[in-house]
């Protein structure tokens, strides 16, 4: 009989360790995690890459000996800085060639319209022809005196011929009636010729003033050619000018060299690209988003910068702009893909000097983007592996009481890689299994493991 009861309570103790055991250790291990309160987002992400908005190009303005460039990529420039420059010699010397053929030509024009010389010649010639014209007068007179005495010299012949024919006058007288005839008649030939010549002479005279004149008028047009010379030399020196003034080419802003194209002296064509300047401090971001995930995007959406590029930490963006047109792309699978491109500003210029200062951030830098294109920040969350969909394409999950594994129907809100907003079908405290197996079902007997929930953005430091 006492064999039967020692036997008896052995076999109750067992069964209660049994229960016991059960009630603290029973069921298939299973993780699980608490329902709880936090942020979810619904997000885009895609490669990207860091640009500048706008970069300037310092080009050779025309062609010519172009000195060494001394500046270097990464090297950082004020506005207006000297950065490259013909060879000054060359410069400074075609601009003393036009200064002087500008200078010439403005004395020649000086010098044509001085008619000084030629106004005196005039006045000079007036009184030339007006003493002319009393110099024929006065021949004129002279004229009528040797006609008149040639005149009575021939009257005086005749009456002593006469009076020689019949004896009554000396041979003497005669003779000397002849002289006298004679020599008046050559004082007339001799006064008639002086006249012709006076008034040869005056009609030359008479040009002289027209002449000068014309002379005068010659010389005004003259002028005009010399000014239209003197317009186009001071639109070459103008020319001299600007090339000398542009052959010493400045940064147009405050940035940094990004890239030099050339860099020691020798002759080089208008137009060859020299160097490529640019303001970091306007660093943003370009990014390639598949055309079907674009339409989520908004302009200001808010945006989450990682990758090695940036460091440990992302830093925050917003959209600046989303282009109007797509464009297709082959991925690196062969595969055509149609992308629109988004610009992302970052969050504010001292992020970017941080950035440029400390991670060497520069122009064409691969980074990662995750646009968050909806977030409630105070959702009803569960891990994005708790939940699956039924045979009707319903959201469900397991839920566990008195450590049984049960269905509970969904209704869900925002959805991303690592957590789901629950808008009902769950409260706040109860546990949901983490990840369940396809062998799980409604009744199954589960041992707890309990797991943190899953952080709320999970940001990956890769090499993408």
């Amino acid at each position: 009989m006492r064999f039967w009861i020692i036997l008896i309570t052995i076999g109750v103790l067992l069964f209660g360790a049994w229960l016991f055991y059960e009630s603290q250790y029973g069921g298939i291990p299973t993780d699980v995690i608490v329902v709880d309160r936090g942020s979810v987002a619904e997000f885009v992400d895609e490669r990207a890459e860091t640009r500048l908005p706008q970069t300037y190009l310092i080009t050779m303005p025309y062609s010519a000996r172009l000195d060494q460039i001394t500046v270097n990529e990464g090297e950082k420039v004020e506005k207006g800085q000297l950065v490259a420059q013909v060879v000054q010699a060359d410069s400074d010397a075609k601009l003393r060639q036009a200064q002087s053929a500008v200078a010439r030509l403005k004395a020649s024009i000086v010098e044509n319209n001085d008619l000084t010389v030629e106004e005196s010649g005039v006045q000079q010639a007036l009184k030339y022809v007006e003493s002319m014209a009393q110099t024929v007068a006065a021949s004129e007179q002279q004229l009528t005196v040797g006609e008149a005495k040639q005149a009575y010299a021939q009257k005086n012949y005749d009456r002593i011929n006469f009076l020689f024919e019949r004896e009554q006058t000396p041979e003497e007288s005669m003779n000397d009636a002849e002289l006298r005839l004679i020599e008046a008649k050559v004082e007339y030939q001799q006064t008639l010729l002086t006249h012709a010549a006076l008034l040869a002479i005056q009609a030359a005279t008479n040009l002289t003033p027209k002449m000068l004149r014309q002379y005068m008028d010659r010389k005004l047009l003259t002028g005009d050619v010399l000014s239209k010379e003197l317009q186009e030399a001071e639109a070459q020196l103008e020319i001299a000018q600007l090339e000398n003034e542009r052959g010493r080419m400045k940064s147009p802003i405050k940035g940094t060299i990004l890239e030099k194209f050339r860099e020691n002296e020798g002759l080089v064509s208008g137009g060859t690209e020299l160097l490529e300047i640019g303001d970091l401090s306007r660093l943003e971001i370009e990014s390639d988003i598949l055309s079907q995930n674009v339409v989520q995007v908004r302009v200001g959406n808010r945006v989450l910068i990682y990758g090695p590029a940036i460091g440990p930490e992302p830093v925050e963006g917003i959209v600046k702009r989303i282009y109007p047109e797509g464009f297709t792309k082959t991925s690196s699978l062969g595969v055509e893909q149609q992308r629109v491109k988004v610009i992302i500003g970052f969050e504010s210029p001292e992020v970017i000097a941080k950035l440029t200062s400390e991670r060497g951030l520069g122009v064409g830098y691969r980074v990662r983007v995750r646009i968050i294109t909806e977030e409630n920040p105070n959702a009803l969350f569960v891990a994005r592996s708790s939940i699956f969909r039924d045979a009707a394409g319903n959201w469900q999950t397991f839920t566990l009481k008195d450590r049984t594994a049960a269905k509970q129907a969904l209704n869900i809100g925002l959805m991303n890689d690592e957590r789901v907003e629950v808008k009902e079908g769950l409260e706040e405290g109860s546990l949901v299994v983490l990840a369940p197996e396809t062998t799980l079902v409604d009744g199954t007997r589960v041992r707890p493991l309990i797991q943190e929930p899953p952080s709320p953005m999970l940001i990956l430091s890769n090499n993408d």
